[in-house]
């Protein structure tokens, strides 16, 4: 969404408006783009337009605010619920500024400041933020396109170039930013921001992308102009995000220390395509299996922290290309696999730990509350033990262990400052321990002899006065008193002075008693003003240790998802695959998400299949019917590539695989109804994306192609399509309902025929068909379509029909196919030669010779 217009809020009379409402207008003028919550006492309200936009978007009911002058719409929501209906703005794409008293009310105007400007992609309150990555995105062009990705929850912060826009669209749909910003050479051109919007439905903000001011932001952010901005547009996307990220923040970006450029070559090309086909992140259809999500993020989630969540989703995003970089990752799931005593103890430990990318990203910025911070420590003194289990390992376990330093002088600070279960928010006592400042121990000592007289004075009163059920008490109206029953109000000394009559007792005080109360209420407060300020030296002095804590946080991540690899691989039999030059080999493989559905669910194991390509066999065709297993079979090998590539054993009994620089996907078929495409045309989209982005290392996966179209033009595309793959040399797996494309096998070489095992039982009542899961050499006898549909419930009237027309259409042949091919000749634009052709063609097919 781009930015909507506030209108000016004006009175009905000719007036001026009232007070409260000027400073309204006034911080509502200073941030125009933004939704103004402005706190009114236990409420925070909107006013004019503002509040029927409100109403509208959160659900609120809509008020008017009048006077003899003056007449407004109002919304208003109760402060108790400001966050769930923040939430909700920010989900429909508004920012939202949040204007609070800065003072108690009093007989003049209260000062209202605006405390946080949120929007979707620079949120870093964690009640506002899912438990995924946040980022904010730049894109800027130059010599090529330049990205930029900020986190302000985690502070990563990192950069990428691309030499063409759908390389540039591959990566920012991989990150799935939350809100993205636009240099003006592309947000100013109509074409291209149509284009991008249908693309990426996010939030479309302003910022700028001035190179002078990016530069600026830069070095005051990182200290220097990083040396692998190599690029005016890299420059210019890195700071504008910077920039409009510290407007948000009001100047602090503490959390965000380091940039990191990654090469988009570096890793394994997996578009927005492949992921929603793969089912990596999202399924595509509603899991049918109770208790199962069905999706790989869904079959992996065995990480313990938030931090391995996020850090395993970005592994799943960005696979490697690195064989060193894999190996050591295998390596580290081979060495937890094999210490299963060092495996449980440090996903025990994790399960203890909070989300300490996040703990350290609010240290950074000085805005960590104290159950924050209290956290903070609980989860670093866990630090040495784990560090203590990985005593003695090798490659990236050892590299982790030394990450894992523990920090124990924080740990010591925090325990020393802060009580062991401290408030929600500063400045409302009991927060520092006793014994870490001498002059707030002052303070509430002599609070404390205070309130010990208090305690003493009723039984010495008792004597005194000779009333035996006097009581002191305390309420927020009259502060202490002394209550005295109507039975014994005859007895009151002269000193006492009535505040209050009750209908059986009476209240008193005196004055010692009003003196001893101001001076609680007085070194209370200064107590707790002390404290607060206490509390903020101590935020200021963790804040230095922030490069150290992320650096931790960032190891414990990392260990969580190895952990969490090992214990599948423990728990489902997964193996190490090995990484191969080119041949890849898969034995007994089975799909990680199915398998697990099934073992959650009511039905029988899945049955495990061969794969087998290398550079003399790098075509496979499979056919079968439908239900029989052949998408299962494509995403299967699919996912066991991906797996591979992002360091984790694979669901299979053994396992060879090559360095694919991509997979490419083309399964299942939607319409594009926003963007005005059918399902034909998407499917056509995707394939073009595969034809000009495949080369011979790339794995490409293809169910079904040309099936939006007719019969002939789907069949002469698939046709096609295969062969232009074919001369690419990619890896590729074909299946398809088209029978004559397995004639393919004795022309193209390394091209093989594979199916779906199925049989069909006539001897059953109606009929019947049996799926065997089984992939096998050769091509498949038949379809089986009319077998399906009678399994699907199609009525018995009609599945007979069809087995009748489909006799028909068979007992035509080849005859049918030729008249059609014949009927569709324009033997005025034929040439001899052309004419010579394809009747030397039809011959062969007669003969059987393909």
């Amino acid at each position: 969404m781009l930015p909507v217009p506030h209108s000016v809020l004006k009175g009905t009379g000719h007036g001026a408006l009232p007070p409260m409402l000027e400073q309204y207008v006034q911080l509502r003028d200073a941030h125009p783009d933004y939704l103004l919550l402005f706190q009114c006492g236990d409420f925070y309200e909107t006013f004019g337009e503002d509040a029927e936009r409100a109403a509208r978007l959160m659900g609120l009911h809509l008020t008017h605010k009048s006077s003899k002058d003056f007449s407004t719409p109002m919304a208003g929501l109760p402060l108790r619920a400001a966050d769930a209906h923040i939430e909700k703005l920010l989900l429909q794409g508004v920012r939202v500024a949040v204007a609070d008293q800065m003072e108690e009310p009093g007989s003049g105007l209260v000062d209202r400041k605006v405390t946080q400007l949120l929007t979707p992609g620079t949120v870093t309150e964690e009640r506002l933020l899912s438990a995924d990555e946040n980022f904010l995105a730049a894109v800027a062009t130059g010599d090529g396109y330049a990205l930029a990705l900020l986190d302000l929850s985690t502070g990563e912060f990192r950069c990428a170039a691309f030499g063409t826009r759908a390389a540039l669209y591959d990566d920012l749909s991989r990150w799935r930013a939350r809100e993205v910003l636009l240099a003006p050479e592309l947000s100013g051109n109509a074409a291209l921001l149509a284009d991008f919007q249908g693309r990426f439905p996010v939030m479309l903000s302003q910022a700028s992308f001035d190179e002078d001011m990016a530069r600026q932001e830069l070095t005051l952010t990182l200290g220097d102009l990083p040396a692998s901005l190599s690029s005016s547009a890299l420059i210019r996307a890195c700071g504008a995000v910077l920039a409009y990220a510290r407007s948000t923040q009001q100047g602090r970006l503490e959390m965000v220390r380091r940039l990191s450029r990654y090469e988009p070559g570096a890793q394994l090309r997996l578009n927005d395509w492949a992921l929603r086909a793969l089912e990596v992140f999202a399924p595509q259809t509603v899991s049918s299996a109770p208790g199962a999500e069905s999706t790989l993020i869904g079959a992996l989630s065995e990480t313990r922290s938030a931090g391995g969540r996020r850090r395993l989703r970005a592994w799943l995003r960005s696979p490697l290309r690195d064989g060193v970089s894999i190996s050591a990752r295998q390596g580290a799931v081979a060495s937890l696999l094999s210490a299963p005593d060092i495996r449980h103890g440090v996903r025990a430990l994790l399960y203890r730990a909070h989300d300490l990318e996040r703990l350290s990203a609010r240290v950074a910025t000085r805005r960590a509350g104290p159950r924050e911070v209290a956290a903070l420590a609980r989860t670093l003194e866990l630090l040495p033990e784990a560090a203590a289990l990985l005593e003695g390992q090798d490659g990236l376990l050892a590299n982790l262990r030394n990450r894992l330093g523990g920090l124990p002088e924080v740990v010591a600070l925090i325990r020393a400052a802060l009580v062991d279960e401290p408030p929600i928010r500063s400045g409302e006592g009991g927060l520092i321990r006793e014994g870490f400042h001498s002059h707030l121990d002052a303070l509430r000592s002599e609070s404390l002899g205070h309130r010990a007289w208090i305690a003493e004075l009723e039984l010495s009163e008792r004597v005194r006065s000779g009333i035996p059920n006097l009581k002191v008490g305390y309420n927020s109206v009259f502060g202490y008193y002394l209550e005295v029953s109507s039975s014994h109000l005859g007895k009151v000394p002269t000193d006492y002075r009535q505040v209050a009559t009750l209908k059986d007792r009476s209240r008193f005080t005196r004055p010692d008693l009003r003196e001893h109360e101001r001076e609680i209420a007085s070194l209370d407060g200064a107590a707790d003003r002390l404290e607060a300020e206490v509390y903020t030296e101590l935020r200021e002095q963790l804040s230095g240790h922030a490069e150290a804590l992320s650096e931790a946080a960032g190891a414990v991540s990392e260990l969580d998802v190895l952990a969490a690899l090992s214990e599948i691989a423990a728990e489902r039999g997964w193996v190490r695959p090995v990484t191969t030059e080119g041949a890849l080999h898969l034995r007994q493989a089975r799909h990680p998400v199915v398998e697990r559905s099934l073992k959650v669910g009511s039905g029988g194991g899945f049955v495990p299949n061969d794969a087998e390509l290398h550079p003399e066999r790098r075509t496979l065709i499979i056919t079968g019917p439908n239900m029989a297993g052949k998408s299962t079979y494509l995403r299967t090998v699919a996912l066991c590539a991906l797996l591979h590539q992002i360091g984790s054993f694979v669901p299979a009994d053994a396992a060879e695989l090559p360095l694919f620089d991509a997979i490419h996907t083309r399964i299942g078929a939607s319409d594009d109804l926003a963007g005005g495409r059918s399902t034909f045309m998407v499917e056509m989209s995707e394939l073009a994306d595969i034809l000009h982005g495949a080369t011979k290392q790339s794995l490409v996966i293809l169910d079904e192609v040309g099936r939006g179209t007719s019969t002939l033009d789907g069949q002469a595309i698939a046709q096609a399509a295969l062969e232009g793959l074919h001369a690419t040399g990619a890896y590729t797996l074909f299946a398809t309902h088209y029978f004559e494309l397995t004639r393919l096998e004795g022309q193209l070489p390394g091209l093989l025929n594979l199916h779906v095992a199925a049989e069909e039982d006539s001897q059953l009542a109606g009929g019947g068909l049996t799926f065997y899961h089984q992939v096998m050499p050769g091509a498949a006898a038949q379809s089986y379509g009319v077998e399906v549909a009678r399994l699907a419930g199609l009525p018995q009237g009609v599945t007979a029909r069809a087995a009748s027309l489909l006799a028909g259409l068979n007992a035509q042949g080849d005859d049918g196919a030729l008249s059609r091919e014949l009927g569709a000749l324009d033997l005025g634009q034929m040439t001899p030669m052309g004419a010579l052709e394809l009747l030397q063609k039809w011959q062969k097919a007669a003969r059987g010779e393909g």
